[in-house]
């Protein structure tokens, strides 16, 4: 049985988890994560939902860190979720977590590697490893400070409590909040008018949002220039413009120019 499954409607890609009960994180499952994010590089696919019934992510798979303690070894999950993480947030066209039920430890660092979090009403989020003793592995104290604020994020992972999802909405942990049965619904359709949008310009948006994080000033604004400059030269921006002209809907293919 695949632990991810992969479906692609008028070029947007659902990625699913698939490890009943409650999609409890392996090593295993991270690597079929990011093969399913590498195929979503493919051009062809415009936007990416991600989710998981009926609960996102409910975190680490805690019987295979005893078994790692067991072995002598070190647990290769954080690892490997890391580097699924990463592909996911680098993808350079717009991505959308639809959450449902528990997105805890890895569950929501998995989230955080999306641009968007669509939370239903039901959803706890939280990075609750401080209570077996561990910390995020997978990217939790890098990612959440830079969403929810540097103090936020130190009490809750000090704390490690859960979240529900007016909570995480107000500190900007979520974008969004729907009921339950509409989250996929409204992830789908968002990412549907986005796949239809200018592919290149939100992949050179979201690599220079990015540099923002990491670069000083200077060298932020030279990759900003950069981007915009690759941005210009593509058939999407000719399209743009014409379409402000002559006054209709423009029609973005999302490739690139000559």
């Amino acid at each position: 049985m695949s632990l991810v499954e992969f479906s692609i409607d008028h070029h947007v890609v659902q990625i699913a988890l698939n490890r009943p009960p409650v999609n409890a994180l392996s090593a295993e499952l991270s690597d079929e994560l990011a093969v399913a994010f590498r195929r979503a590089a493919d051009p062809g696919i415009r936007a990416v939902v991600i989710t998981g019934e009926p609960h996102f992510a409910a975190g680490a798979d805690i019987k295979g860190f005893q078994a790692a303690f067991d072995r002598g070894h070190d647990d290769h999950l954080a690892a490997n979720l890391g580097e699924a993480i990463r592909l996911l947030e680098t993808l350079e066209k717009p991505t959308i977590a639809a959450v449902r039920g528990f997105a805890l430890g890895g569950g929501l660092e998995l989230a955080m590697g999306a641009d968007f979090r669509y939370l239903a009403d039901d959803a706890r989020v939280g990075q609750p490893e401080i209570r077996l003793g561990l910390i995020p592995g997978a990217g939790g104290t890098q990612r959440l400070p830079r969403l929810v604020g540097y103090q936020r994020a130190k009490e809750m992972i000090f704390s490690g409590r859960q979240l529900e999802a007016e909570e995480a909405l107000d500190l900007g942990l979520a974008d969004k909040v729907f009921p339950a049965a509409q989250v996929l619904e409204a992830a789908m359709s968002d990412a549907g008018r986005w796949a239809v949008g200018p592919t290149r310009a939100y992949g050179a948006a979201k690599r220079a949002l990015n540099d923002a994080r990491r670069l000083p000033i200077d060298q932020g604004l030279a990759a900003e220039m950069d981007a915009f400059l690759e941005c210009f030269r593509t058939d999407d921006a000719r399209e743009g413009v014409a379409a402000f002209v002559d006054k209709r809907e423009a029609r973005f293919s999302g490739m690139p120019g000559d």
